[in-house]
């Protein structure tokens, strides 16, 4: 079952908040508003209509005559006003009437025993209470659209300080070490968002100086490895031949292209590596150096393109995903250039799950099948050098049904653009 994620941006969620709340306690308050002035209007009502009951009653007595429109016994009485006046009580009453104004009555008993009432209907005080709910309306729908401006404004604020440093956060993931999210985010208002801008600064800072420790002890080591097997490789050359004398030397030299690979990583995880841009005909260079890389790799020029580029490092790059896909895959092993997009594909059982999802790393060799197979580090150093040439080195297996068998495919998109003084990636568009 599919669960729908609804985004919104943080300005609408703050907005309708306060459009919310606005709205309610409108609501609540027109409603208090609107009961206690009805109840108001309608105890002046009464107060009035007893006054005039009052003088009615007593030009009743002196006169025997009726003002102000009383009645006596009067039949559409109501029978709780007929009850009370009948025990000598002078009283009010409201009578609320279906789809007309409430009518408010008062009644007394007169000195010969009948009962005296005026009736009144209610309606200039209605008229008085539909306007006052119409200006509750028209208040209650400016604080909504109200707090709602200031939810915007307020959320719009809020939003692009995270926005900010949202993309300063992934510059800062991309290897720029000159950004800080607080400086990013910038204004003179401090808040939960300057907190949080100070804390990641720090945690990018301490990862920054771990790592850059743990490059430098990696170069320290690889250094200082270089020169002793150096002397081993120069000694094994003086040894007699033989097959222990062949040993030996291969080991020497896996050894000595484990250091300089070591060396190689250590350059480029300190983002102190610079490209040396040529102007080179991609399709021609790539055939060229399959050639010498994989003389048996088929080569398709799609499509022809000029590129600026470092010509080492696209050599360094194609030669290590030729030499992957030589070691962990199986032939034909497949090179496509269209543009400045390059793949190359093998035909092996691919990469290995947590590379696709975590990318490459080094002395990581994958499945078991690539077990025992190099030491991780030729996707490592392809991945850091096309980063040097702001490229982007996507990985990813081939389809067996739709791109006819299996297979690993390594695509490099080359950018329009040279890279920045940094290394960090230009935005390249990546087709679907």
């Amino acid at each position: 079952m599919v669960k729908l994620a609804l985004r919104s941006g943080l300005r609408w969620k703050v907005s309708l908040a306060i459009a919310g709340v606005g709205a309610l306690v409108a609501v609540a308050l027109s409603l208090v508003v609107h009961n206690a002035a009805r109840a108001s209007m309608i105890n002046s009502s009464r107060d009035v209509m007893d006054q005039r009951i009052q003088l009615a009653a007593r030009y009743y007595d002196s006169n025997n005559r009726t003002m102000l429109h009383a009645r006596v016994d009067d039949p559409a009485l109501p029978k709780q006003l007929r009850e009370a006046a009948s025990l000598g009580q002078r009283a009010t009453y409201v009578q609320d009437s279906d789809g007309s104004a409430p009518q408010v009555w008062a009644a007394v008993t007169v000195r010969n025993g009948k009962i005296l009432s005026i009736h009144q209907p209610f309606q200039d005080r209605l008229k008085i209470l539909d306007e006052m709910d119409r200006a509750l309306i028209i208040g209650s729908v400016s604080v909504v659209l109200g707090g709602c401006a200031l939810g915007i404004l307020i959320g719009g604020q809020l939003s692009r300080r995270l926005r900010k440093a949202s993309a300063a956060a992934r510059k800062l993931a991309d290897g720029d070490r000159e950004v800080r999210v607080r400086e990013a985010i910038g204004g003179r208002v401090r808040d939960e968002t300057d907190d949080l801008a100070r804390a990641v600064d720090g945690m990018a800072q301490a990862l920054q100086d771990r790592l850059e420790a743990e490059r430098r002890v990696t170069a320290d080591i690889a250094h200082e490895l270089r020169t002793p097997v150096t002397g081993l490789l120069t000694a094994a050359e003086l040894l007699p031949p033989g097959r222990p004398t062949e040993l030996v030397r291969d080991r020497a030299q896996a050894m000595r292209t484990l250091v300089e690979d070591v060396l190689e990583v250590a350059r480029l995880d300190g983002f102190a590596e610079r490209a040396e841009m040529q102007e080179i005909e991609l399709g021609e260079f790539v055939v060229r150096r399959v050639r010498t890389f994989s003389p048996d790799a088929r080569v398709t020029v799609v499509r022809h393109a000029y590129v600026s580029t470092d010509p080492r490092r696209l050599e360094r790059i194609l030669g290590n995903l030729l030499a992957n896909a030589a070691k962990h895959g199986r032939p034909p092993i497949d090179v496509t250039v269209e543009g400045r997009v390059l793949r190359v594909r093998d035909h092996g059982p691919g990469f290995p799950e947590d590379l696709l999802r975590e990318g490459p790393s080094r002395f990581r060799t994958g499945s078991e099948d690539r077990a025992g197979k190099g030491h991780g580090l030729g996707l490592t150093i392809a991945s850091g050098q096309a980063r040097v040439l702001g490229a982007r080195l996507n990985f990813r297996n081939a389809d067996p049904e739709a791109e006819g068998g299996g297979g690993a495919i390594a695509v490099l998109w080359l950018p329009e653009s040279s890279p920045t003084s940094t290394g960090s990636f230009p935005v390249i568009r990546v087709p679907d």
